[in-house]
């Protein structure tokens, strides 16, 4: 190959139009194809056609590319989940089930984000912004377990909100990660993952001594407190470092 053609595909390098929007979708299909440890910086370099030395002009190293990604991916997440949410309307039972759905639906939907965010090792709390972004996801889930807890029964103990929020996260995250790595293929199961999720948070909420009777959460019962800001206490959560 000439100095010539070597010179040219530089200067498309250095020269892109929008370099750290390319790399970043290349690193997306990467993921999507391998892993999120499956690939290297200069892959994402070569899927996006540019040289190997231009990412750097963006990225420190493919940690710092990765952790973009994963802060995308969770804002993307934080998004979905609060749409789902609707603030607890009509009543509790019903918004908790649509988060539900709605986690297993963006793992579904956004495999490669998914993978980033989850899967990729990467130290959260040594990024801030990185570790803001999986807080406000996260959230979602404890301003919903907070409403869950406050429906207790009388003389029943009533559970920390945010173990209630680290549990459900964890049957939420098991079943999408069941069912995203084809697991599930492996054996016929009688049910979606969302009906699985779902028998799986009824269950747990019984276990507690909670009615999941819709008619005990709806709008019109007044025991049921309606926040107006978000969870109190310090965020925390299992994307960052609890405090």
């Amino acid at each position: 190959m000439s100095w010539r053609k070597e010179q040219s595909r530089a200067e498309r390098g250095y020269h892109h139009g929008n370099l750290k929007e390319a790399l970043l979708q290349a690193a997306l299909g990467l993921i999507a194809e391998k892993g999120a440890a499956g690939f290297t910086f200069a892959d994402a370099a070569r899927m996006a056609g540019v040289s190997p030395a231009a990412p750097y002009r963006h990225f420190r190293d493919r940690d710092e590319l990765l952790s973009s990604i994963a802060q995308r991916g969770f804002e993307q997440f934080e998004a979905a989940l609060t749409e789902a949410w609707d603030d607890g309307r009509p009543d509790t039972v019903t918004a908790f089930e649509r988060v539900g759905k709605a986690y297993l639906a963006f793992a579904r939907r956004e495999p490669a984000f998914y993978s980033a965010m989850f899967e990729s090792g990467l130290p959260v709390d040594l990024n801030p912004t990185l570790l803001a972004a999986s807080e406000r996801a996260f959230a979602i889930i404890r301003a919903a377990a907070e409403r869950l807890a406050a429906l207790a029964p009388p003389g029943t103990p009533r559970p920390p909100a945010m173990m209630m929020a680290l549990h459900i996260w964890s049957m939420s995250h098991g079943v999408a990660s069941l069912f995203a790595r084809g697991d599930a293929a492996r054996r016929k199961l009688p049910m979606s993952a969302e009906d699985l999720l779902e028998a799986e948070v009824l269950i747990y909420l019984r276990g507690l001594g909670f009615s999941t009777d819709r008619r005990a959460s709806g709008p019109k019962d007044q025991t049921e407190p309606k926040p107006s800001g978000p969870p109190s206490g310090p965020p925390s959560g299992p994307w960052g470092t609890p405090k």
